[in-house]
């Protein structure tokens, strides 16, 4: 991995091989991005994520990847959560294909999300593959986008020159056309930017 992200010119801060190095690492280097496995010596169960998530409630908006060997919905929707800054889910495969990937590392180190398609699928499922993207305004999309771009209520505000507000209402008619209940409420915000990932990889393909 060191190998791969130093061939395409990324400076490698700290490569380590347990949580507590890690959490360690990204809390006092800060780097402009991370790039963590999911599990991670001694247990070999969540310590990366753990770590991960440790360190953006630290270092608000820390850019960080997550690899993971299977799709993993309560790990994805945790870092969905949290809508300050980059982050990424991928699985492992994706970084057989080396220009995705440094492609996606970069997504994240600029603010962005970066999330593997099986992982929106799987959030996905259960829930109508015809959710009404089409019936959003273009400024309600504008707000969405800017949701999936991992910026805050404050944030898109700020972008759009609007009050909180104007968002506010903006996000409940998202969640309103999108069919987010309130009972849904502590995943929304997620399941709206999965939705809208999901519609516009589908325009794309």
């Amino acid at each position: 991995m060191v190998q791969l992200l130093e061939s395409y010119d990324f400076e490698i801060v700290a490569a380590v091989d347990n949580g507590p190095a890690l959490l360690d690492a990204l809390v006092t280097l800060r780097p402009e991005v991370a790039v963590v496995d999911v599990r991670l010596p001694p247990t070999f169960t969540d310590e990366g994520l753990q770590a991960a998530l440790e360190a953006r409630r630290r270092v608000p908006g820390l850019p960080i990847l997550v690899l993971s060997q299977h799709v993993e919905q309560l790990y994805a929707k945790e870092l969905l959560a949290d809508a300050s800054g980059g982050i990424g889910y991928l699985l492992k495969d994706r970084v057989l294909n080396s220009d995705q990937f440094v492609d996606a590392i970069r997504r994240v180190a600029d603010g962005g999300t970066a999330m593997d398609p099986q992982v929106i699928s799987q959030l996905l499922a259960g829930r109508s593959r015809r959710e009404p993207l089409s019936t959003l305004t273009p400024r309600e999309r504008e707000v969405l986008k800017l949701m999936a771009e991992g910026c805050s209520n404050t944030a898109i505000a700020q972008r759009l020159i609007v009050s909180q507000g104007a968002v506010a209402k903006y996000t409940t008619s998202i969640f309103t056309k999108l069919d987010l209940t309130p009972a849904d409420d502590s995943n929304r915000r997620v399941l709206a930017v999965l939705a809208y990932l999901n519609g516009t990889r589908a325009d794309v393909s």
